[in-house]
Formats: structure tokens, sequence, C-alpha cells
């Protein structure tokens, strides 16, 4: 897509990837992206904010000659990943002039990660400034948002925040602006969910330090752009800051149907109790919707078969995400089966290191439930309500 103006001098000069489905080999995509780069023209030197993926970096040349760009005085990097400073030693044989200024961290993973020469990139503090002649950028330090260097840009005099990895959302649209709130919710969450959520306690710290800010519009670097920025500075207060709600999240595997059959009465139990259920069978499961899931839950119930000794592989590799992504969580069991022995709960509850949570006292079952496991699982979904009762997660 051709350029798109945000206000006066100021453009949006990114790409769209639409077909891009995995992100990091690791992240699912299944609307998609963006790399959102913008343009600024003061009235004496014109910078570049961040630049594109290295796989788009001929869109983005493409967008600034259309707009006729002849020289550009900085690139301001906000971010040292790949999908958004690795079109930079590109930009800078294009614009051999240009200055590159980022945070301190930042300037060591440049000079490390694309080979940027330490004497073309200029170090900023923390509400350090850098004046375009009208227009005044004004640079916020963001540590671990998700990078320990990242860095928000401000641009004063029109209250726009470009808001690097923060706010942003995998989404690929010909939408400039968020018109589709529910589905760009949605997405916004899950980037949320998978990226920003294990420095969800930075987050908090750092989210004070905008709260004084004059803010007209929200840019990210990916996704559509925020011309009503409260929309997501209100998720993203809900998403950070609420203690989770009344929902059990139970991702599972079942090789026989035992553990399927547990889940199952599990399921019927919680929900005659009045608590939320979000099932989740991972043979099938989009792990990214499961990490969307956890950003709520007070409770996860991990249901496993055991294979040889241990949990099945899906399971383990659930856990580990979720310890990974460390959400909001207060308490976690476990439910299965075994055949003939193993230590398939020992070994999920080694994985669960990172998470402050109270361990509740399992249901396994050898070979297929028998009634005793039933009643026990009866009296799990007991205990999980008088915990949800007793941390005031129910209306």
């Amino acid at each position: 897509m051709k350029p798109r103006k945000l206000k006066a001098n100021i453009y949006w000069v990114g790409a769209v990837d639409w077909d891009r489905r995995l992100f990091d080999e690791l992240i699912p995509l299944p609307d998609g992206t963006s790399y959102n780069a913008y343009l600024v023209k003061g009235g004496e030197k014109t910078a570049l904010i961040d630049t594109v993926d290295p796989s788009m970096t001929n869109v983005l040349i493409d967008n600034l000659n259309h707009l006729e760009v002849k020289n550009i005085d900085y690139v301001i990097a906000n971010h040292a990943e790949q999908d958004h400073s690795g079109s930079l030693p590109q930009i800078l044989k294009l614009y051999p002039t240009a200055m590159v200024v980022a945070t301190p961290k930042c300037k060591d993973l440049l000079m490390n990660l694309l080979l940027i020469p330490e004497s073309k990139i200029i170090p900023v503090e923390d509400r350090e400034t850098l004046s375009l002649g009208d227009k005044t950028l004004e640079f916020i330090h963001f540590p671990w948002v998700h990078w320990p260097e990242t860095m928000l840009s401000y641009l004063r005099e029109d209250k726009v925040l470009l808001s690097c990895d923060l706010f942003g959302s995998h989404f690929a649209t010909s939408d400039l602006y968020v018109i589709d709130e529910a589905t760009v919710y949605d997405a916004a969450k899950r980037y949320y969910a998978e990226i920003m959520m294990p420095f969800r306690t930075v987050i908090q710290g750092n989210l004070k330090k905008i709260e004084d800010l004059q803010i007209d519009v929200i840019a990210p670097s990916h996704g559509p752009i925020y011309d009503k920025p409260e929309f997501i500075l209100e998720a993203y207060r809900d998403w950070v800051y609420t203690p989770p709600k009344n929902i059990v999240v139970l991702p599972y595997v079942s090789m026989h149907g035992s553990t399927k059959k547990m889940v199952e009465y599990f399921v019927s139990a919680l929900v005659e109790r009045g608590v939320t259920v979000k099932q989740f069978d991972l043979a099938k499961t989009d792990i990214g919707k499961l990490a969307i899931a956890l950003v709520d839950a007070a409770t996860i119930v991990i249901g496993s078969p055991t294979v040889l000794v241990g949990p099945h592989p899906n399971v383990v590799y659930a856990v580990y995400l979720a310890n990974a992504l460390r959400p909001k969580l207060k308490f976690a069991s476990i439910i299965g089966s075994y055949g003939w022995g193993g230590k398939m709960v020992e070994q999920i509850k080694g994985i669960l290191s990172n998470l402050k949570v109270e361990l509740l006292e399992p249901v396994i079952t050898r070979g297929f439930p028998k009634e005793e496991n039933l009643k026990a699982l009866d009296k799990l979904a007991d205990e999980i309500l008088d915990k949800h009762k007793e941390h005031n997660l129910i209306d």
C-alpha cells in the first residue's frame, strides 16, 4: 500500500504482510501482521521512526520514494528486533548521512545484530528530546516491553505516541485506523498474551510514565493505529492491573479416553458450581487461543495421560508455555491417568516453577476413572469454587 497520512507531515510508510502465518517460528499469525514505520517531516529535519522486516525492505523504500524523500536525518530505532530494525542497513546505504537514535542498550544490540557501526548511533537517555524544527520527539525508555532496550517516541506538538510493540496487534488490514474494535481487541489481546504478558509487572510500572501525556493518537509497530487511544489504554489496564476472573483454563490431551472422561466430568462439575471453563484439546488447539485464555484466568487445571513415565509431550509444551507467559493465575492442579506408573504429576509441577500459584490436590486415576475418582473431581471443583470465593473472584 502507498504511504498514508496521519497528521500534517506525519506518514505511515510501513508494510502489510497479509500472508505471514508464523512469527519467530513459534507464534501463530492467523490474521497476518504489519510492520509499521513512520516518516516525520519537521521544519528543519526529517526522521524515520523504525524500519520494517527485512522481507519487505523494498516496500519501505518504495513508500519513501513515493513521498520523494531525498534526505533522512535520523532513523529512530525504538527496538532492535529485526521486524523493526531489519531494514536499517539498507536505509543507511540509501541515506548515508542519516544517524540512528536509540537507547544505549539498543545501540549495543544494533551493533551486534545488524553490524551497524558505533559511529552511526546516537544514544539517548530517558526523556531526552530531539528537535526537528517545528516538531519535537521525546524518547521514553520502556525496558522489557518486551526486550531490555525498548523505548517509545512521543511527538509533543502533535500528541502522537509511537509506542513500538506496546499496544500492538498482529493483524493485517487495509484500514489505517481501528475500525472494527471487536476484531482488533481480540488481535491485541492475543498479542499481549503471547508477547507482553511475561513482563506484566514491569509494564505496570512503565505505564505510569505515560499517564500524564496528552495522547491523540497511538501508533504501534504492528496492527492498525488508534485514533481513539482510550480503547487500547483501557484494555491494557484490565489485562495488566485487574485481578484474575472466575475462570478455569483446562488444557488437556487424552490418548485412550480416560483423561477425556475426567475432563468431561470435571467441566460439568465446575459449570454446575458457576465457574467459567475454557477447555482446550492440545492435539488440535491454536496455542495462541490458550495464551489468550490465560490472560484472565484464576486457575489452570492440566489434564494429561502418562506417556512412558511422564506427561504427554503436548502437555509439556503447553505447561512450559504457561510457565513462560506468567499469567495472573492464583491456583493450579492436575488431573489425568496412568497405566502402570510414572512421575507425570511431579514433572508437571517442576515445569510450573515461575508461577506463583497454590497447587491444589491432583486427581489421578489408574486406567479408566472409577466412582472414587469422580468424587475426587467433585471435591476439586468444590475447592476451586471456595478458593475463588475466598479471593473475591466471583460476582
